[in-house]
């Protein structure tokens, strides 16, 4: 049986899942705010 290495708390392969949802996710808002034309915190009405 081979070891393996966790898959939670500071491991590479946790970094590299958070690194691309991040980046996802800001893609994600900045092309809502190109379509709607309202940031985001107008989006969700505190300005």
């Amino acid at each position: 049986m081979e070891n393996q290495q966790p898959k939670f708390g500071f491991t590479e392969f946790a970094e590299t899942w958070n690194g691309r949802l991040a980046m996802l996710g800001f893609v994600i808002g900045i092309a809502t705010e190109y379509l709607t034309g309202q940031g985001i915190l107008s989006q969700i009405g505190l300005m």
